[in-house]
């Protein structure tokens, strides 16, 4: 029996074992940050927990197909220079010739592999190293991106003749006599 090959390649950002303290003592849960991608420009992002890494990932996964974003792919490259903010994170995310690969870090690095976007250059401007705000950051700056929409053909068209519509006289209200009574 053949294996069907997943529609979206998936990799753990960020994988945390988080701890809420009740009266009745500590609940343990597991936190995890997942990237999934088609490698074709389509890419998504989901964060949640549960009580063991296999159930968090598996919500997780649920949540990153629920936001996915498509990215415009133009000349091997994104269509223009973007900068995002998430909080305390930054990111500066350019253009970059044919040839050049990845030139982007961490998480960002991860998003932009699994995007399917061959050459680009990406940095990391905020202050902060959390993994969660930055890759949030990423797709902010996903979602910001646009294409141009290519001029459109000057077409010829006929001018129309303007019909003039004759002006209708106002008749005046009639009048209507008021009755007074004594």
């Amino acid at each position: 029996m053949k294996r069907e090959k997943p529609e979206f390649d998936q990799q753990i950002v960020d994988l945390a074992r988080v701890t809420r303290v009740t009266k009745g003592g500590k609940q343990l849960s597991f936190r995890v940050c997942i990237v999934i991608g088609d490698r074709k420009g389509r890419v998504g992002y989901g964060i949640d927990k549960g009580k063991d890494v296999q159930i968090a990932v598996e919500k997780a996964v649920r949540k990153a197909k629920k936001n996915l974003f498509t990215i415009p792919i133009l000349k091997g490259t994104i269509p223009h220079r973007i900068e995002a903010k998430f909080k305390a994170a930054q990111i500066m995310m350019k253009p970059a010739p044919q040839g050049s690969g990845i030139i982007a870090g961490s998480v960002v690095r991860v998003a932009l592999e699994l995007a399917g976007v061959p050459n680009i250059s990406a940095k990391m401007i905020g202050r902060t190293t959390n993994k969660l705000t930055n890759i949030q950051a990423v797709f902010a700056a996903f979602g910001k991106l646009k294409v141009k929409a290519a001029p459109l053909k000057k077409r010829i068209l006929p001018k129309k003749e303007e019909k003039v519509a004759p002006k209708k006289e106002q008749k005046a209200a009639p009048k209507v006599a008021a009755s007074k009574k004594a």
